[in-house]
């Protein structure tokens, strides 16, 4: 895991702007930092890398490497590198380290850039071919690691984050202020579902993607991974038992590592199910951390002891205080180069620097789990609306008003045939979008939109939860959450060949008894503790926005509600009113912390981030 950046274009990037952007990456790599000229022609490429040792700490696995004219600079991990190096060796490849790094530059020269095909892991790359004359950047399927792209200067810039692109290039980009309004109006499930970012013309390079400009800067996009959804028939035991073989098999390459590891740990059954098959399965003692919230709605401190006890593990509750929610903000808002998106991510910092903390240089989640085995509520609506037509149909029906009903906080999903009256019904997805689209100054409308990827309904909304709206965002905010504090972030339920068997489930056999996930949850017997695993409860990762920022704090007030660039998007009145309210509905305090965030966030933009600083690299390469 590490951070990479780079240019490619007509001219050499001054050494000053090196050593800064060097420089910024000491959190995403500080184990070592080192860059790379290389030219083809007239085009000039420099390529860095800031390294977070992972995988074979040895000096040698350093980067940029480089092999037989090929240079890489490479962050994330590749899992499966053990198996391609025994492959490799087995067609004459000579290896200097045992590092995975190693492994993806021979499958390039072994198999050009169709080697990513031949991945497990995540990744975001770049490559400088001299023997070809190419420039090859590529992302994971699933956009776990991620790459910025800016063009200018003749050439394109390239880095995990734009503090990188932006010491590099010697200008901080302007802040979008459409983007901040679509956060605000339409929340953060709006945000993947369009090619811009939160800076003018930043943009991310696509997911599943191999990305080749030639030295005229030409572009060729391939895609070389689609999702596909192909139902089989299969009985649940079946689906049970596919889905128990290859989260065990994803968990087992995930604990690859020779640095100590950290399990996330919720009350649900996901996180749940990670730390339990590592245990069980795998006899991997845990070190468990969770985030502890006391408000009613959020605490789900009995899950968490529950699981904790029974892996016996060594489990830190970090317990979420308010006080000095707007000086943590400040800071997050400076470290990820935009607002923070959500109020679970801003607490998961807190427990990403307990991890550090600690001496834990990986963090194992459970990201993914509900978009594949479909665990929200609105997926038991239109659960019903598919099983219409079929004899399970009233047992499905009275399993939801026994379990579902009581528990739905959702307006628009208490109506058990909500899709009955209106299939195309999308309004809880951007909820009360109508009201926050009334507290800026200009108007905002954007329509809700979705992929098309498959006929049934329920597949369909999670193929869009997985791809665009929620595991797009909760990836980005995790990986700089944990990069931020030098810890990896690792996501098994997103390993391929799980995800591509969970895609041959139907998805009439994903929610059983009024319990969704229920291949996970029968995949789990005998491995989870019972209590959790069929827990129909779905709290989420989430904390009380009066948790993080006491509202009525006069200071705290202030900063919601003092002179700023924000109120020439965003009406002071309407913030008002809302901090004014006794209780704050979890909509509102979406939009409330959506505000204050991207208020930080303009509030430290600006030209003075670019400035240059003179201090000398403290590892690495020198100028």
């Amino acid at each position: 895991m590490c951070g990479i950046a780079g240019y490619f274009g007509p001219f050499d990037v001054p050494d000053q702007r090196v050593r800064a952007t060097l420089r910024g990456m000491s959190r995403r790599g500080p184990d070592h930092v080192g860059f790379a000229r290389v030219h083809i022609g007239r085009t000039n490429a420099t390529l860095l890398h800031g390294r977070l040792a992972i995988i074979d700490p040895d000096p040698r696995a350093n980067q940029p490497m480089t092999r037989d004219g090929v240079t890489l600079v490479f962050n994330g991990e590749i899992y499966n590198y053990r198996e391609l190096r025994s492959r490799l060796q087995s067609i004459g490849a000579v290896f200097s380290t045992r590092s995975d790094t190693e492994a993806l530059l021979h499958a390039y020269l072994a198999w050009g850039d169709r080697c990513v095909e031949q991945f497990e892991g995540m990744w975001a790359f770049a490559i400088l071919d001299t023997r070809r004359q190419r420039l090859l950047l590529s992302r994971d399927r699933f956009g776990e690691k991620p790459l910025k792209l800016w063009r200018r200067d003749g050439g394109v810039y390239f880095a995990s984050q734009v503090s990188q692109l932006a010491a590099l290039a010697g200008e901080w980009p302007a802040p979008n202020a459409r983007t901040l309004q679509r956060l605000m109006v339409n929340g953060y499930k709006s945000l993947h579902k369009h090619r811009d970012t939160f800076h003018v013309d930043i943009a991310d390079l696509p997911t599943a993607t191999v990305v080749e400009y030639a030295p005229d800067l030409t572009r060729r996009d391939r895609r070389y991974w689609t999702p596909i959804v192909h139902a089989r028939p299969m009985t649940a035991q079946q689906a049970a038992a596919g889905v128990r073989e290859r989260l065990i098999e994803s968990v087992k390459l995930r604990l690859r590592s020779d640095a100590p590891i950290a399990f996330c740990l919720s009350g649900g059954v996901d996180s749940g199910a990670i730390a339990a098959v590592a245990k069980r399965e795998l006899k991997h003692d845990i070190a468990a951390f969770s985030i502890v919230d006391r408000d009613p709605r959020y605490d789900e401190r009995v899950n968490i002891a529950r699981v904790a006890s029974d892996l016996d593990a060594a489990h830190t509750p970090v317990e979420i205080r308010p006080g000095d929610g707007v000086a943590r903000l400040e800071r997050l808002v400076a470290a990820h180069d935009a607002p923070p998106l959500t109020l679970s991510s801003f607490a998961q910092a807190t427990m990403m620097d307990a991890i550090s903390a600690a001496g834990r240089r990986v963090a194992i989640g459970g990201i993914g789990s509900d978009e594949l085995f479909g665990g929200y509520y609105d997926h038991f609506n239109q659960h019903l609306f598919e099983t219409r037509d079929t004899p399970a149909f009233d047992t499905a029906l009275a399993a939801w008003n026994e379990h579902l009903r009581p528990i739905v906080r959702n307006p628009h999903l208490q109506n058990p045939r909500l899709y009955f009256d209106d299939p195309a019904f999308r309004n809880h997805i951007y909820l009360n979008a109508d009201d926050f689209r009334g507290a800026m100054c200009e108007p905002f409308l954007e329509w809700f939109v979705e992929g098309a990827y498959c006929e049934g309904l329920m597949r369909n909304r999670m193929l869009n939860e997985l791809l665009h709206e929620t595991v797009p965002v909760s990836l980005h905010e995790e990986d700089l959450n944990a990069m931020g504090v030098s810890v990896e972030n690792r996501s098994p339920f997103l390993d391929s060949r799980l995800v591509e068997f969970a895609l041959t489930i139907p998805p009439t056999l994903l929610i059983e008894d009024g319990r969704g996930k229920a291949p996970l949850r029968n995949a789990l017997a005998g491995i989870l503790v019972d209590d959790v695993r069929l827990d129909r409860r779905k709290v989420g990762f989430n904390v009380a926005l009066r948790t993080l920022f006491d509202t009525n704090d006069p200071a705290t007030r202030a900063r919601f509600l003092d002179d700023g660039p924000i109120f020439d998007i965003v009406r002071r009145d309407l913030v008002v009113a809302a901090l004014d309210r006794p209780e704050i509905p979890n909509s509102l305090s979406k939009f409330l912390f959506a505000f204050l965030s991207a208020r930080v966030f303009l509030e430290q933009s600006g030209p003075q981030r670019a400035a240059e600083e003179t201090r000398p690299l403290a590892t690495g390469a020198a100028l």
